[in-house]
């Protein structure tokens, strides 16, 4: 199993526009409760309903 690099995942997420953000948060696998935390202070939070879908 090769461990995740949470500053290259952070990095993409940044980058990434809202549907691969979506898809990076719920196909990583990984990480901390807290990396999660760090993931969810760059997602829009007028889209926090589709992310909380895609998890459902």
């Amino acid at each position: 199993m090769s461990t995740v690099n949470f500053d290259d995942v952070k990095d993409k997420f940044i980058q990434a526009d809202v549907e691969g953000k979506i898809e990076i948060y719920t196909t990583t696998q990984g990480l901390t409760v807290e990396q999660f935390k760090e993931l969810l202070k760059h997602f829009p939070l007028q889209h926090l309903e589709k992310l909380e879908r895609a998890m459902g």
